[in-house]
């Protein structure tokens, strides 16, 4: 299980412990969303809809659960016996579900994270819940891109890191331009991805064809 951080609010922004402890109990919340039912024109009282506010307190504790999550403590554990293994490794097309912070609306896409160990390495899955911890949280899919990556080589220290990221973004296939089965990609390079040209290709090379993009730098 994920780690919890007695603090989680306070892990990527200053002053966001004390918001946290100004959070709305569940009676504001389900208020909050009742006033909204209304304003888009329905009736919070008809009987389709008497449980959504407590249904949506629910589901919104589990969008955002990443708050609860402290990433740092999560990659605390690392292993280093890897019989001297330096090449790439590389977690490709990591199920991604986050929120977009402007509309609130969905970022539903794939990760592919990778990483050059210097002497320590990492368990695989702890890959793919740290993609989770940030993706469940309010997010750019740049920021998004860079925690990712960050996170990886300030916990390993390793020669290198690279996050690319492919995503479909709800808020412009459902509204404003509604364009659908367009998807954004991001990729931030650190160590020896960003100084060597070959090592990022050889990487974009191992992903699948709407991951490559260009071989440049973040998105």
């Amino acid at each position: 299980m994920y780690e919890l951080s007695p603090e989680p609010a306070a892990i990527e922004t200053g002053g966001a412990s004390e918001a946290a402890r100004r959070r709305p109990g569940q009676a504001e919340i389900e208020a909050a969303v009742r006033t909204l039912i209304a304003a888009v024109g329905d009736d919070p009282a008809r009987e389709g809809l008497t449980e959504t506010p407590a249904r949506v307190a629910r589901a919104y504790r589990e969008w955002f659960s990443g708050y609860r999550i402290d990433p740092h403590h999560l990659l605390s554990r690392s292993f280093g016996e890897t019989a001297g293994y330096d090449e790439t490794i590389l977690l490709r097309s990591i199920p991604l579900v986050s929120t977009c912070e402007h509309h609130l609306a969905p970022i539903v896409g794939v990760a592919h994270v990778a990483y050059r160990p210097r002497d320590r390495v990492v368990g695989i899955s702890k890959l793919s819940r740290l993609v989770d911890v940030y993706a469940r949280r309010l997010q750019l899919q740049e920021r998004l891109t860079r925690q990712i990556a960050q996170a990886l080589n300030e916990a390993l220290q390793p020669r290198g890191v690279g996050v690319i990221i492919e995503a479909g973004h709800a808020c412009m296939s459902t509204r404003g331009v509604r364009q659908h089965g367009v998807s954004l990609v991001t990729k931030c390079w650190l160590g020896e991805f960003g100084t060597d040209a070959g090592l990022r290709h050889e990487l974009l090379d191992s992903l699948p064809p709407a991951a490559r993009g260009s071989g440049g730098g973040e998105g």
